[in-house]
């Protein structure tokens, strides 16, 4: 009964034999492949228009490396306080845009609203040469809150950031969940609502390790060739990186294993919801709960076998559900919750 996080389970099937799949035989190095071609492909049917792809293998480089190319060192990233680039990458945006600085923005249940970033970019100091320069906003979708921004919200973001010069990059480590929640396309989530550059995650959902940074106008993905390279993320078998891709988007295998994690989250958030002296911190809108819970109930699920995170000190905590939790675990973690009281 692992509901610690989506990054401790294992691989999808489905993605597995496409790996074995990809290691038959020969095949040119470096991203000059078939399968990464396929890849390629495969992004642009699934968003409707013309884009640059490039895979990488965690969602740290995707992030970085995306930022690196919208911001001068010299430049500004807003971002949500508790956004992943801000509190769990170790400096890795600061460090691969070459001293770019991440101005944090206050908002509720993981979200940044419109009237804040358009205050912060009011009193920015343009021009002024003792100020970073506003460059990029940094939208996590699904929120570090387990909260999805829908198109409208992602719209005006867009719109103050765009107005002022400002590039628009969607950290998509939970894509596949927000959308699911949505039911909106995924070109509807991203361009047609105004994300520049999206970094789209599949480890989290049923992949060994891939994501991929997808530029929505490829004119604007001109060196970033040589930034995965100097990254470290260029792999020489590139395949095995494309190959997970391809096998995550085919028959929507990636939205199938998204609905699966977002629906246990639902049942699980449900009846810990209901108990005695219990309350959700945030709607449960992927696949992420934080919730507050009795210690009685957070010690009997400890004791129990029950893997999740302890949120804080103020009995709040978290429960990640994932393309591959038991209906049959969900129901065993809520029958220790439910004796515990």
């Amino acid at each position: 009964m692992n509901f610690s996080s989506d990054n401790a389970t294992g691989v999808a099937a489905e993605i597995m034999a496409a790996l074995a799949a990809a290691n038959e035989g020969h095949a040119m190095a470096y991203g000059d492949d078939a399968v990464t071609k396929a890849a390629e492909a495969a992004f642009t049917e699934l968003f409707g228009r013309e884009l640059a792809i490039f895979p990488v293998a965690t969602g740290t480089a995707a992030n970085a490396l995306a930022l690196s190319a919208l911001t001068p060192p010299w430049g500004q990233i807003y971002c949500h306080r508790n956004a992943h680039i801000e509190e769990d990458e170790a400096g890795a945006p600061e460090l691969f845009s070459g001293g770019a600085k991440l101005a944090l923005l206050d908002g509720e249940h993981g979200k940044i609203e419109a009237a804040t970033l358009a205050a912060a970019v009011a009193g920015a100091g343009f021009g002024v040469q003792h100020h970073s320069q506003p460059s990029a906003i940094s939208l996590t979708q699904a929120t570090e809150a387990g909260t999805a921004y829908d198109p409208d919200e992602v719209a005006a973001l867009a719109k103050i950031a765009h107005d002022a010069g400002l590039s628009v990059h969607m950290d998509g480590a939970r894509f596949a969940n927000a959308l699911a929640h949505l039911g909106c396309s995924p070109a509807e989530a991203t361009w047609k609502a105004g994300v520049d550059v999206l970094s789209f995650g599949a480890t989290k959902n049923g992949a060994m390790a891939a994501e991929a940074v997808i530029f929505f106008n490829p004119d604007a993905a001109g060196d970033f060739l040589y930034r995965r390279k100097r990254g470290g993320h260029l792999f020489s078998k590139m395949r095995f990186l494309s190959a997970q891709l391809v096998a995550y988007l085919r028959d929507g295998l990636w939205l199938e294993n998204a609905r699966h994690a977002n629906a246990r989250a639902t049942e699980l958030s449900q009846g810990l919801a209901a108990l005695d002296g219990a309350h959700l911190a945030h709607q449960v809108q992927a696949n992420e709960i934080f919730i507050y819970l009795p210690e009685a109930v957070l010690g009997a699920l400890e004791t129990g076998g029950v893997g999740f995170h302890r949120w804080g000190t103020d009995g709040q905590a978290r429960f990640v559900c994932a393309f591959n939790t038991e209906p049959d675990d969900v129901a065993r973690a809520l029958k220790i919750a439910q004796d515990a009281l």
